[in-house]
């Protein structure tokens, strides 16, 4: 049945689910980040259609979000640095980029990260940390689209900082008052994390969600498990039942993605908020709430924009609006970092973490960002339902170009090495030495999931696990993969000599 929580009869005789009063809402009381990219971008196409565009600011520079004192945090992460010396001098050897981008040529793909801040940090006088990452790419030649969540609680490496949760970017951009702020270094991480580039951010305050849900008459969801609803600001608690079909009002459908008490915790979560984002923009379409979003759209317009924080230039984001419209619904993939491609940790201090599958990252990246390109060797194999294809044969057509290091106690290692890769087809460019080194780490600077996995194998094969990797995208480097041999590889090459083939 669907539930039409704005008709109160049908609600509490049929289900017993109570209207939310708008009056409940309070901002300062939110701690759920919601993406309504189609949303904020469905109102500026609105814009576009009666040329209000004209009227309004030419780049699109946004408010701000507000911000507030720092308090103690305990111990928190510090700039990386061998000597003592003040963090924000030693921070400025680390430059981010904050320049505006490249105006969008309108066929090149667009990749934007759509971030949402923990305002419970808020609530407390906290610089916030972010609460939901999500990366949104679009192709605009064959008009496809995909969607992946990120969870907060990944472990990854923060540029000019050491590891930490994904989620505390943000928080020590602000900190450190970094060039770009927390935006900026959290789009830095994410890009290195996944080794591609992101074109925009977006850091979207959701004042304005309850009142937009509202206006087009709330969205439509089918709950895969009860789910708990706690009204933020207070209201009448109440559990959606799984299999059924409700239309939630823009109160409720904050909290219905906001709920974290279900079995998958965060990944749920993700899930649930992607299906907000799609009902939102299926509501819009299918309903034609056009009429509606026009006639207040100069309302809507100003609310929304004094909560965006983005390096997009208007006239890019009114042409991505008009794109992300024309897109069909079965085009538009969602994807999950869940618990399939995660190790269940502890942090240093004893916190929980998710700690990345590199080789299944990658794999879930390239799916992600696929969409409207050629497929690989292996699904196009994997499709035509033949044998899996030779990792190496995959390594030739990569052709990464391949820097390798010797950081050992063995004369020549990084040599005999490198002749041992190029019999296995490695684009072998450079032969050098290193830093001492007792462990072989491997540094990534460009997406070649491929050659990361056939290293991967000749070190298991060794029986030394998994060497140490670290992702540092850089799409201007001269090398896509920095191999430094460390003395376990040197241990073990000396007792058993790498073959050529």
């Amino acid at each position: 049945m669907d539930i039409k929580l704005y008709d109160e009869s049908s609600m509490n005789q049929d289900n017993g689910i109570e209207p939310q009063k708008q009056s409940n809402f309070r901002l300062d009381k939110t701690n759920i980040i919601i993406l309504v990219v189609f949303v904020v971008l469905s109102i500026i196409s609105a814009f576009l259609v009666f040329n209000l565009a004209k009227n309004i600011i030419s780049t699109w520079t946004m408010t701000n979000l507000e911000g507030l004192p720092i308090s103690s945090q305990g111990t928190k992460a510090a700039p990386n640095s061998n000597d003592e010396t003040d963090p924000l001098t030693e921070l400025a050897i680390i430059p981010i980029d904050i320049e505006m981008p490249e105006p969008w040529d309108g066929v090149s793909r667009v990749t934007v990260l759509l971030m949402g801040l923990d305002y419970r940090d808020w609530e407390t006088g906290e610089i916030p940390r972010t609460d939901t990452m999500m990366v949104l790419t679009i192709d605009p030649v064959t008009k496809e689209a995909a969607m992946l969540s990120v969870p907060r609680d990944m472990w990854v490496n923060i540029p000019g900082f050491e590891y930490s949760r994904i989620n505390t970017a943000y928080y020590l951009g602000e900190l450190w008052k970094l060039p770009g702020g927390g935006p900026a270094l959290a789009t830095q991480t994410v890009e290195e994390f996944l080794g591609v580039p992101i074109d925009y951010y977006a850091q979207v305050d959701f004042a304005a969600f309850v009142r937009l849900i509202d206006e087009i008459k709330g969205v439509p969801v089918t709950p895969k498990m009860d789910v708990r609803l706690v009204p933020i600001g207070g209201g009448y608690k109440q559990t959606l039942e799984a299999g059924k079909t409700y239309t939630l009002d823009g109160t409720l459908a904050l909290a219905y993605a906001r709920a974290r008490y279900t079995e998958g915790g965060d990944f749920d979560r993700a899930a649930r908020q992607q299906e907000v984002v799609y009902a939102i923009r299926d509501r819009i379409l299918k309903f034609s709430m056009w009429p509606t979003l026009i006639a207040k759209a100069p309302i809507l317009y100003q609310e929304i924009s004094s909560g965006i924080n983005t390096n997009m230039r208007f006239e890019d984001a009114l042409r991505l609006a008009a794109l992300a419209l024309e897109l069909d619904r079965s085009k538009i993939k969602s994807f999950i970092i869940d618990a399939s491609y995660v190790e269940f940790g502890s942090s240093p201090d004893d916190q929980d973490i998710l700690r990345p599958i590199p080789d299944k990252i990658r794999l879930l990246r390239d799916e992600v960002f696929r969409t409207g390109g050629p497929l690989s060797p292996v699904a196009i194999q994997s499709q035509a339902g033949g044998e899996p294809v030779d990792i190496y044969d995959l390594v030739k057509i990569e052709n990464a170009r391949v820097s390798v290091q010797n950081g050992s106690w063995y004369t020549g290692l990084a040599g005999e090495t490198a002749t041992y890769l190029k019999s296995k087809g490695f684009n072998i460019i450079e032969e050098t030495n290193a830093q001492a080194s007792e462990v072989t780490s491997i540094t990534l600077y460009n997406a070649k999931p491929y050659s990361i996995q056939a290293l991967f194998k000749m070190y298991e094969d060794a029986g030394l696990g998994k060497p140490r990797l670290t992702n540092r995208f850089d799409p201007g480097t001269a090398v896509d993969v920095i191999i430094i041999l460390g003395n376990d590889w040197a241990n073990y090459v000396s007792s058993n000599p790498l073959p050529v083939e």
